[in-house]
């Protein structure tokens, strides 16, 4: 149930089609977050700061630290390296 109506079997939470890298542990919240604001893929996360990133309604200290070791795994961190 969404807004007070049903959810069309045709409708979904996320697009079907968005190609994404985040990790599978983050939370539905954390993930509608992240997609809500046009990141999909770790790599775009590289160049931002985490407190921007903590500033997404959803996002959380535990969405952070899994995001941080996905970047970690790649050789990759936030920007402000961390």
């Amino acid at each position: 149930m969404t807004n007070g109506r049903e959810m069309k079997s045709s409708e979904s939470a996320m697009p079907v089609d968005a190609e994404t890298d985040l990790p599978d542990e983050l939370s539905q919240p954390a993930r509608r977050a992240l997609l809500g604001a046009g990141y999909s893929r770790l790599e775009q996360l590289a160049g931002l700061k985490e407190a921007d990133i903590l500033r997404l309604h959803g996002m959380g200290p535990k969405g952070i630290k899994q995001l941080r070791q996905a970047l970690a795994a790649r050789g990759q961190s936030f920007a402000d390296g961390t």
